[in-house]
């Protein structure tokens, strides 16, 4: 008895030994399997790649691979939702405690999200870092509710506000990225993002260095792996999907360098990263130290789609409350619901926008005869007025005094075919007077009139800054440019005043041709009929 149970123990000892060795076996031939199946699915996923470098600095590509290829961007997409948001937080129109109100269609958005439901609030600032780390698309939409009344007329804000960046080749469909084949973007389009979010809301820009957010208690840690890890790197923006890939926007500032670069298309979100260490790494030891690149400015578009809450709402039936600065006052998306004594409009109207006639802005110097009288300039009142033609500066007196005789100025002036009528009675220092621009609805004809069409490769702040573009542009596209007309033109834009960059003396065909041709030498263009 005693030997029957012993051999009895002895075998299932055996018995348990082979079952594990067998089931060992088959979970590593499983596991072996699994591998080859994962290294197989990963060798025939090939996402679209495209990347760009660009000194932030100077404004110079230092690398590019199809960075004019459009790109499906994903949640890159939530830079330009956050553009926009920044756009009404800088100009009061919501502030960083305000509450956006969630509907029912934000709340039922695919994954990522916050988990929001309809009916909750949630503040500005958290709705910024949601969308920094977690990328939430339900925040996304409660956001462009919130500023355009819904998502489609948000999408056409957030395309309109590319072209006025200068990224042609950039169209939204929608505010958080999801799949759609009509909404696109290029490398380069998303590296003139990040350099003109950054000039333009520096104290806004900084939520994008945020490594964590907290939100109900759940701390978020950002998809940016780089911040942190990667000296220099402040930013700014992570995106992935089935059809773009795995994307990243980074910014880097180290030692006074400043660089941009994109990268579309990786295999992994690991594959990625060490894609955009590489570029960072590999190009910043030949990025300039000095800033010498103009601000990026927003060129005018023309007013095609709506841009204010009010504009949503009416459409909707909606009485809105006439815009002002926001506190902690919930914004609603149907002001309906608690009347006007408790809501308060988003956004407010937008400064409309005309379109410009370009006149060349040209300084001449007209030097009147001294008499022999005080030596001081006259009230504002007596002072020569200018009235341009085409070929000819006349200088003509607002009040009627004696004539004080000029044959030098007026022989002089002849031969600059300048005719001079009579000046005021006051000794006058010599002039300079610059033709200024007008708006289409001046009822005067334009002094300079361009007929055609015409290019425009810039804006800036000051008149200097763009005629260097102009003098650039040319010099990369003499082909193109060597018989236009290059000119500079104002534009008052919310009390300040920027120069326009452009050519005229075009065909569309020419015009059209012209900007292709600059895109892909990293100028920004637009063709525009005069």
């Amino acid at each position: 008895m005693l030997r029957t149970f012993g051999d009895s123990r002895g075998f299932r000892k055996v018995l348990v030994g082979l079952l594990t060795g067998i089931a060992v076996v088959a979970i590593a031939i499983d596991s072996a399997d699994a591998r080859r199946r994962r290294h197989k699915r990963h060798r025939s996923y090939n996402p679209p790649y495209a990347a760009i470098v660009v000194d932030g600095n100077s404004g110079e590509v230092l690398h590019s691979a199809k960075a004019g290829a459009k790109r499906q961007p994903a949640s890159l997409t939530k830079i330009m939702t956050l553009y926009l948001l920044f756009e009404r937080l800088e100009k009061g129109q919501l502030k960083l405690d305000s509450r956006l109100e969630v509907s029912k269609r934000a709340s039922r958005q695919p994954p990522i999200k916050l988990g929001l439901k309809p009916g909750q609030t949630i503040k500005v600032e958290d709705a910024i870092l949601g969308l920094v780390t977690r990328s939430a698309n339900d925040v996304a939409v409660a956001i462009a509710e919130a500023i355009a009344g819904d998502e489609k007329d948000f999408a056409k804000l957030m395309t309109r506000k590319a072209r006025a960046l200068g990224m042609a080749d950039t169209v939204y469909k929608n505010a958080s990225g999801l799949p759609n084949r009509n909404h696109f973007t290029t490398a380069r389009d998303q590296a003139r993002l990040a350099r003109a979010i950054q000039d333009r809301f520096p104290k806004y820009y900084r939520y994008f260095s945020r490594r964590s957010f907290t939100f109900r208690g759940d701390t978020i840690r950002n998809s940016n792996e780089l911040l942190g890890s990667v000296r220099g790197v402040d930013g700014i923006k992570t995106g992935s999907s089935s059809a773009s890939g795995y994307n990243l926007v980074a910014s880097m500032k180290r030692d006074d360098r400043y660089l941009v670069a994109v990268v579309f298309g990786a295999k992994s979100s690991s594959r990625r990263n060490q894609l955009m260490r590489n570029l960072l790494t590999a190009y910043v030891k030949r990025a300039s130290t000095k800033r010498t690149t103009p601000l990026i400015a927003e060129m005018p578009v023309s007013d095609n789609e709506p841009v204010t809450v009010a504009i949503a709402n009416r459409r909707r039936g909606v009485t809105p409350v006439p815009a002002k600065p926001i506190g902690s006052t919930i914004v609603t998306r149907r002001a309906r619901r608690r009347g006007p004594a408790t809501t308060a409009s988003v956004t407010g109207k937008l400064r409309s926008r005309h379109p410009i006639r370009p006149i060349a802005v040209k300084t001449i110097k007209v030097k009147l005869s001294r008499v022999k009288t005080a030596s001081v300039i006259p009230p504002l009142s007596t002072m020569p007025v200018i009235s341009l033609t085409r070929n000819e500066q006349t200088i003509q007196p607002t009040t009627k005094r004696a004539p004080v005789p000029t044959p030098t100025a007026a022989s002089n002036s002849a031969s600059r075919g300048i005719r001079v009528a009579s000046a005021g009675p006051a000794s006058i220092p010599a002039i300079t007077v610059k033709a200024v621009s007008r708006s289409v609805q001046d009822s005067d004809a334009a002094p300079h009139k361009r007929t055609g069409w015409m290019i425009q490769v810039g804006a800036f702040a000051a008149e200097r800054d763009a005629k260097d573009r102009l003098r650039s542009a040319k010099s990369k596209a003499r082909h193109f440019l060597s018989s236009a007309d290059p000119f500079t033109e104002t534009v008052a834009k919310d009390n300040k005043t920027f120069y326009r960059a452009r050519f005229a003396g075009f065909d569309k065909r020419e015009a059209r041709a012209a900007c292709k041709y600059l895109k892909r030498k990293d100028f920004a263009c637009i063709a525009l009929k005069n």
